[in-house]
């Protein structure tokens, strides 16, 4: 019997490639940082080697630096609660922990990356930009950001964020990755250059010019959109107005 047994795990040492284990990963030391900290703040909730808990927390694997440097980065992780959407909050990590970490995740399973160089446009350089940006963001993105990027409800208590404060490598990390209820938009519906050119209009135009023209900032809309609430208003005014004399006399 122990002779048939030694036999047997000799025969299927020898032979099943899967008994052998697996060489250890070699991380970088960026990557070391990263796992550190995984370890103590996102392991309960993405398990161990970031495979994801059932009911915690999805699996990191394939998601990218890019997702980690917009969810952490943003504060929206780690969650306190499991809620309808992460929302933004102060980040309990620095810029460089944000990177160690998404190398992590990088090195782990792969998945995008934020691009080097900027991603804001020179307008001075390329004027063609703030405008091609602006078709390209009222095309893909007002529909739930609202046209000025002042966001907008969606449903079951979800909602698409203002824009007003989001910072370039943000904006560019959640459009390459889709976190939430945003679509994923890959390089092949919009191309990195086409990315800069949003970036560069929102950016430039909704964030650096804050009101195209008007007194109160109703919708960003320009001096029309008061006129009509001015009027509105008066109207409404007056008819009360009126309502009112004609009840004295």
């Amino acid at each position: 019997m122990l002779a048939a047994l030694a036999l047997a795990g000799g025969v299927y040492t020898a032979f099943a490639p899967g008994a052998f284990a697996d060489e250890p990963r070699q991380l970088s030391a960026a990557a070391i940082e990263g796992k550190q900290l995984y370890d103590t703040s996102c392991i309960t909730c993405h398990g161990r080697d970031a495979q994801g808990v059932e009911g915690r927390g999805p699996s990191l694997i394939g998601v990218g630096s890019a997702s980690v440097e917009f969810q952490v980065g943003t504060g929206r992780m780690p969650m306190t609660r499991q809620e309808a959407q992460a929302e933004e909050k102060k980040p309990q990590f620095d810029k460089a922990q944000t990177k160690q970490l998404g190398q992590y995740i990088q090195e782990l399973g792969g998945g995008p990356q934020m691009p080097t160089g900027e991603l804001v446009e020179d307008i001075e350089a390329n004027p063609e930009a703030l405008a091609r940006g602006g078709e390209l963001f009222r095309v893909n993105c007002a529909s739930c950001h609202g046209f000025g990027g002042g966001g907008g409800a969606l449903s079951s208590g979800k909602f698409a964020p203002g824009l007003h404060d989001v910072s370039p490598e943000h904006l560019y990390a959640a459009m390459l990755t889709g976190p939430q209820n945003m679509p994923v938009f890959g390089d092949n519906e919009l191309s990195p250059e086409e990315k800069r050119e949003i970036i560069t209009y929102v950016t430039v135009q909704l964030q650096d010019d804050k009101d195209p023209g008007g007194l109160f900032n109703l919708g960003r809309y320009g001096p029309a959109t008061e006129g009509v609430a001015i009027f509105m208003v008066g109207i409404t005014i007056l008819v009360f107005v009126a309502l009112w004399i004609a009840g004295k006399s």
